[in-house]
């Protein structure tokens, strides 16, 4: 008897609901479980077909995931992780991706690289927000792209009193805030004139949207800052998102804290790909290749 028995590879894949990348989903699996690797296997649906409530989490154990899909998909499969450490490679199937490492086209040489462990991981810082109503958490998130405060098509702006690290900043009038990671940076917080950030520098955006006072530009503070936030007057129909993928609503009575968060997303790099190519492309810059 074999005392000492090969550890069966568990990986988890998650799929973005669309028939191209369900196809080639379907050949992966069997393609890895050929391999001898154990599958667990998870269909993305977007935000707005979600069941709500508590979101169902990764088994334990998974070596690495793979998210064949667009920036939404790979959004959700990093709340499915939580806190484990399990590395997260992205196969580009949407549109502009920019947390995607590989294509299509190479997905099984990329597949195969992992398998061999030829490949490494960067660090990507995430946030954790709090939300206090009445000295009280009612909601803990933890995001990677952003937490943004808008307001709803028939609102007034808002008005949102913001301090760091317990000293008073402003109160934005605008019709929302976006606070992202650097690794958001490319996303919503770039759309509202935001800065693009490399994703090793330390460092928190804070990007108002459509701001009354224009004055009110983007301000980067470094990662250490803790963002309290609250809204100065009494409003209706603001929303709170957490990386476009859950929301709910806001008011007068709670008090948001935003910081760094302990557990960062370990994404898989493939040799041979460099972030500024990455970012020439998404952005068709200069000497970038579509």
């Amino acid at each position: 008897m074999n005392k000492n028995p090969l550890k069966i590879i568990r990986i988890g894949l998650v799929v973005k609901e669309d028939p191209k990348a369900i196809r080639k989903a379907d050949e992966l699996e069997k393609w890895l479980r050929l391999k001898k690797v154990d599958v667990i296997r998870k269909e993305y649906l977007p935000p707005d077909r979600m069941v709500s409530g508590k979101i169902k989490k990764a088994p334990p154990g998974l070596f690495c995931v793979f998210v064949l899909g667009g920036d939404g998909t790979f959004l959700s499969a990093v709340r499915w992780i939580g806190d484990r450490n399990i590395p997260v490679l992205g196969i580009k199937f949407g549109e502009v991706g920019f947390l995607a490492e590989t294509s299509e086209e190479s997905l099984f040489t990329a597949a195969e690289a992992v398998l061999k462990k030829r490949f490494s991981t960067s660090p990507r810082m995430r946030l954790l927000v709090k939300v206090l109503r009445n000295g009280k958490e009612i909601a803990c998130e933890q995001v990677l792209n952003d937490v943004v405060i808008n307001k709803g098509a028939l609102a007034r702006l808002a008005h949102i009193e913001t301090y760091i690290n317990d000293h008073y900043l402003t109160t934005y009038r605008a019709d929302g805030l976006i606070v992202s990671t650097p690794t958001g940076s490319t996303a919503y917080s770039l759309a509202a004139g935001g800065p693009v950030i490399h994703p090793s520098v330390p460092a928190i955006i804070m990007t108002p949207i459509c701001p009354f006072t224009l004055t009110n530009r983007p301000l980067i503070v470094p990662d250490s800052s803790v963002i309290k936030i609250k809204l100065e007057k009494q409003s209706s129909h603001i929303m709170l998102t957490f990386d476009g993928q859950q929301g709910m609503e806001i008011s007068r009575k709670d008090l948001l804290v935003i910081q760094k968060g302990a557990q960062p997303v370990n994404m898989i790099t493939i040799p041979g790909q460099d972030y500024f190519d990455v970012l020439k492309t998404k952005l068709r810059w200069s000497g970038g290749r579509v």
